[in-house]
């Protein structure tokens, strides 16, 4: 006999529906599967073998063909366990074959026949919903995730019987419910208030999450770099819906939601600088997501930044421009979204106490030279803010006010988004950061005064034209905050200053 189960598989972050057929016929026992399955695919017959037995169900000696169509596409994963097993259920005349119809089925089977949590749930839903299935069948474990998918009945299974009898009729499932969780649990413990005596640094965060900017602190060890970058994410607006299910959905296909529905906060990632290409933009052999596509809508921090390696700034290079980045395999093209706020560290110099009051310098101005020329030039050219972070006064740190908190910040931070937001008119990609030279002619119209300063500083520290352009962009988000249309000198003096490495290492 012949029976049809459909279940999905996800390319990326995008899923696509896969037919398993299969077909129980006389013959000698075997068991043959077809339909560019990965290893994983097919060590999965093993596991339905042992779980139909264990689960009860007897398993005449037959040959088993299955089928996974499109037979072009790669199959990956253990999530094809359930609809195979159910198949030869069905094919067996163990169950009836109507209640299949327009259902989806997927997860992994263990040798008892319980269900384990499979990676791609949500965007498994997203694909059901578009194709008008009337169902998905999912483990208990990973279902919560799918439950974000309105207008879609997401039912939640613990074993192999209870989805057989469900498909009998002889009992209802449980509906899958939602269970939200930030992205970054520790999130909220931080507060742009515990940052004292950096009043220069706290306004260049303000900046950075207006304008969508990247930005780059540099100072010697313990002047606060690491803790200005984990608070940027509390000064950004709350994630809307829509980058709500992005960033969850990129969370769900690499397996990283621990049973969250959806994503609250902004997420924070900050890689370690031993970090391999595949694993901070994505790849490997079988294509996963790398750690900027985890910042989409959040936050990317690298930390000691000359000590990453060149191909891995390299390859950041495409994805700040872009906002994704392509993964290129001989027989697929995988796109992921990447659009994040870079937030890097580094030390003035190696030894990192280069105009520290607390400690000598041993560096020459040639070493110190060599050290800043590890940083990518052409990625150096696509961080708008380079700031310096001093060692903070005793006085200061030990003061008992706090400073403005991230709620207060975050309001004008909102403020000026929606100023850019009505003026390109809802793009999609709205920040300031992303103005065009064209939008930058229209929107950074400059006074005479601001004029000649800019002239002055171009011709002074010989900037590239790309540099110009950052200057302008962060001078617009500067008045946006300000709620100026007309971009000022102060603006743009301002915008000047925030550019550290601009300015040539003095002897």
């Amino acid at each position: 006999m012949l029976a049809k189960v459909l279940s999905a598989g996800v390319l990326g972050v995008e899923a696509f529906t896969v037919a398993v057929e299969v077909d129980v016929a006389l013959g000698l026992p075997a068991y043959n599967l077809v339909g560019l399955p990965t290893n994983a695919v097919k060590e999965g017959g093993v596991r339905v073998r042992a779980a139909l037995a264990h689960s009860g169900f007897a398993l005449p000696p037959r040959r088993i063909t299955v089928n996974m169509a499109p037979a072009d596409v790669r199959k990956d994963g253990a999530a094809y366990d359930l609809p195979v097993a159910i198949g030869i259920l069905a094919a067996l005349e163990q169950l009836p074959h109507a209640a299949l119809d327009g259902l989806i089925l997927l997860g992994e089977l263990s040798l008892d026949g319980t269900l384990r949590r499979v990676a791609g749930g949500l965007p498994v839903a997203i694909h059901a919903r578009a194709i008008g299935a009337r169902g998905l069948v999912m483990p208990k474990e990973c279902a919560s995730e799918a439950a974000a998918v309105s207008d879609l009945p997401v039912y939640a299974a613990s074993t192999l019987p209870e989805v057989a009898a469900f498909l009998r009729g002889e009992i209802e499932l449980p509906r899958a419910s939602l269970v939200e969780r930030p992205a970054q649990p520790d999130a909220s413990a931080v507060d742009l208030a515990e940052v004292r005596g950096l009043e220069t640094a706290r306004r260049a965060l303000e900046v950075a999450a207006a304008g969508a900017h990247n930005i780059l602190f540099i100072g010697p060890p313990g002047s606060g770099k690491s803790m200005l970058a984990r608070r940027l994410s509390t000064v950004l607006p709350p994630l809307d819906e829509r980058e709500a299910i992005e960033t969850t959905s990129i969370y769900s296909a690499a397996g990283k939601l621990d049973g969250a529905s959806l994503l609250e906060t902004r997420p924070f990632r900050a890689p370690h600088h031993d970090v391999s290409v595949a694993g901070l933009v994505g790849g490997g052999p079988v294509p996963r997501p790398g750690e900027i596509s985890l910042a989409h809508h959040g936050v990317l921090f690298l930390d000691e930044l000359p000590e990453f390696k060149r191909p891995a700034l390299e390859a950041l290079r495409q994805p700040l421009e872009d906002r994704r980045v392509t993964i290129v395999r001989a027989k697929a093209a995988i796109t992921y979204p990447a659009s994040f706020s870079l937030v890097g560290a580094l030390n003035p110099c190696p030894c990192g106490y280069r105009g520290s009051p607390l400690r000598a310098c041993t560096c020459s101005t040639d070493t110190v030279r060599r050290y800043l020329a590890r940083l990518s030039g052409p990625l150096l050219d696509r961080i708008d803010l380079h700031l310096e972070v001093p060692h903070v006064d005793y006085r200061a740190l030990r003061a008992d006010r706090d400073g403005e908190s991230s709620s207060a910040v975050r309001e004008r931070v909102t403020a000026a988004q929606a100023i850019q937001r009505r003026r390109m008119r809802g793009q999609e990609r709205y920040a300031n950061a992303s103005l065009g030279p064209r939008a930058l002619m229209k929107h950074c119209a400059l006074d005479a005064a601001a004029d000649r300063h800019l002239e002055a500083c171009v011709k002074r520290f010989g900037l590239s034209g790309r540099a110009v352009h950052r200057i302008l962009r962060v001078a617009r988000t500067i008045a946006d905050l300000a709620g100026r249309e007309r971009l000022a000198s102060s603006d743009v003096a301002e915008a000047i200053a925030l550019r550290a490495l601009d300015r040539p290492v003095a002897a």
